[in-house]
């Protein structure tokens, strides 16, 4: 229970990771929201944690939507004092990960909104609701695309992957702690409608471990990541992908 009475925002909580993450914070002792642009799926999400005897809330917000993201920030601030982990896991995937010839400004324009701009914004508007929180810890996620730089997607978490060191040298002053994931190719149920089998099996072919990745996987990351054992680590970005495009 290292988390107990603590408060997560997961942004992107509805499904996938950030489901993953809520009930693996919340079985650690956290309060945990869960912020989604389909905001039946997030009530539906913290629905089943209550269900399980968990702390869980449930709400709309789009993460390029500045305005409702200071919404959900100041709601969190008025009924817990504040916020002690944020995880920003909103994004446009594996539908983008296409060439910016091919994929046009407007779905370029909204891949940066969310995945970038959405970042920039929750940060942000968590930052006062953070400063001086007893490891308070914000947690991107990147992507082992940004590694490749083969398209608009690799592109966007590539910045976010900026970001992350951006923001752990402007929070460190608040005792605000600021790493990224970079998840290889896991198959979570979105990924599978997404992406072709034959892409699946290229990246596959590039892992040093010839295995597919499992959302736990990435949830063990997140919560090394804002636990204690981390409180040195600020400003990185850990990679978990069985050793995709590894570089030195």
């Amino acid at each position: 229970m290292e988390h107990h009475g603590r408060v997560a925002l997961i942004t992107g909580g509805g499904r996938g990771f950030g489901k993953a993450f809520g009930e693996a914070l919340s079985a650690s002792g956290a309060h945990v929201v869960l912020a989604d642009i389909d905001g039946a799926a997030a009530a539906g999400a913290a629905a089943e944690l209550t269900a399980k005897g968990l702390r869980a809330t449930g709400v709309a917000c789009d993460v390029a939507d500045e305005e409702e993201v200071g919404a959900v920030v100041r709601e969190i601030t008025g009924r817990h004092g504040g916020l002690d982990i944020l995880v920003n896991n909103a994004g446009l995937h594996a539908a983008y990960n296409r060439p910016f010839t091919e994929l046009g400004l407007a779905r370029v324009r909204r891949v940066l909104d969310v995945n970038v701009m959405g970042t920039i914004i929750c940060s942000l508007a968590a930052q006062e609701a953070m400063r001086g929180r007893p490891g308070a810890s914000i947690v991107n996620i990147s992507s082992s695309a940004a590694y490749a730089n083969r398209s608009v997607y690799g592109v966007s978490k590539l910045a976010v992957r900026g970001l992350t060191v951006s923001f752990a040298r402007e929070f460190a002053a608040d005792g605000i702690r600021v790493n990224a994931i970079a998840p290889g190719l896991i198959l979570t149920d979105t990924v599978r409608a997404q992406l072709s089998p034959e892409e699946a099996e290229r990246v596959l072919a590039e892992q040093i471990l010839q295995r597919e990745g499992r959302e736990q996987d990435i949830v063990e990351a997140l919560l090394y990541l804002v636990s204690s054992r981390a409180s040195f680590v600020t400003g990185e970005t850990l990679r978990v992908t069985g050793g995709f495009a590894l570089s030195v």
